[in-house]
């Protein structure tokens, strides 16, 4: 949580597979990380809406370890 008591959504770069979206989205939610890896990866099978989501949360996220410096 920042200052305000708001959460901020960013990458893990503890639970990660590729770019920590999943695992920061988990945290985010407070879900297994495995219920949004699921998630992400039923959306891509129906179309490319998982794949884009994904590409977009990881270029506009930023990891978890760079904002507690």
């Amino acid at each position: 949580m920042d200052n305000n008591g708001y959460k901020k959504l960013t990458r893990s770069t503890s639970d990660r597979r590729i770019a920590g979206v999943c695992g920061g989205l988990a945290e985010y939610l407070n879900i297994d990380p495995t219920v949004v890896r699921i998630i992400f990866l039923l959306a891509l099978i129906c179309g490319t809406l998982g794949f884009w989501a994904y590409i977009i949360v990881w270029i506009c996220a930023p990891e978890d370890n760079l904002l507690n410096q």
